[in-house]
């Protein structure tokens, strides 16, 4: 299958482009700047230049292609106007890919973050939030599956708050670069709050798994760990760096502050049952501690 990809050279792209490319598929993939460009390419993937806010490029990656995965997300998360900007260009993108596969049978494959639901693990069947700092990306996730009655095989991987790779990405690394900008490794709330996590190995293969199988308008839960607490994640990340470990405001984090602060474990027993798929790199515990001082 030749794949368009958008937001191939992050955490999780780049492990979907190496993951698509050693099982016998070809890539192109969206990159906005030279140095993107030259990862992907040493990568082994072809390279359509352009960003997330040209749907002229979008379209015409989708319409070269067998399929497509959906990965590129702003980066500016620093104020709400930011992540609500990020918000709103993911959503236009998606809309713009869509259009351009219904009637075509063609997959694509999008991303959101696993929902949170009171006093237990989300599943799969769960809806997504579309209130909050993040419910646009609910909004057009939504959108976007139920475009499969119209010919397209729409499906969304919902990814947990951290997706790691050598102590890196996620919440968790949002944690740790707080935690070197203030000298405290902190967490909001009494810290007992859970967040799931997954490798980004692992997810890039169930990208792959959805992309080629899934049913449309399915949703899929890249979980591996299905809730660590953020007082666990802090104590990894002080002893790393040297740092004292405490409570602070949930307003030091941001526009982020209100979804830290909350208890969100999610499952995956559906997408392992049904997609055979099994994580098998490291945990996010584990995986802290290639955290360098």
């Amino acid at each position: 299958m030749h794949v368009f990809v958008t937001g191939g050279t992050g955490t999780i792209g780049s492990a979907v482009v190496t993951e698509l490319l050693g099982n016998g598929h070809t890539v192109l993939a969206l990159a906005r700047s030279d140095s993107s460009a030259q990862a992907l390419e040493s990568a082994g993937a072809k390279v359509l230049r352009g960003d997330l806010a040209d749907l002229d490029v979008l379209r015409s990656g989708a319409a070269q292609s067998d399929g497509v995965i959906s990965l590129a997300f702003g980066r500016d998360y620093s104020s709400p106007d930011a992540l609500a900007h990020a918000i709103a260009e993911e959503s236009a993108a998606l809309a713009t890919l869509g259009q351009e596969l219904i009637g075509s049978d063609r997959p694509i494959v999008t991303v959101s973050g696993t929902p949170w639901v009171p006093g237990r693990a989300s599943t799969e069947a769960d809806p997504l939030p579309t209130d909050g700092p993040v419910g646009g990306r609910g909004h057009s996730v939504t959108a976007l599956l139920d475009l499969a009655s119209r010919g397209l095989r729409s499906t969304a991987v919902r990814m947990p708050r951290t997706v790691h790779n050598e102590g890196q990405g996620g919440f968790a690394g949002l944690l740790a670069d707080a935690a070197r900008r203030t000298g405290v490794a902190g967490y909001p709330g009494d810290g007992t709050q859970r967040w799931p996590a997954v490798h980004a190995l692992d997810a890039a293969v169930l990208f792959r798994l959805v992309l080629e199988s899934a049913p449309a308008g399915t949703s899929w839960h890249a979980v591996a760990d299905e809730g660590d607490t953020v007082r666990d994640i802090a104590t990894v990340i002080g002893r790393r760096l040297g740092l004292p470990v405490k409570e602070v405001p949930q307003e030091n984090f941001g526009p982020f502050g209100p979804i830290f602060a909350m208890d969100q474990p999610a499952s995956s027993a559906h997408t392992r049952n049904a997609l055979g798929w099994q994580p098998t790199h490291s945990s996010l515990l584990e995986d802290l501690e290639n955290i360098q001082p």
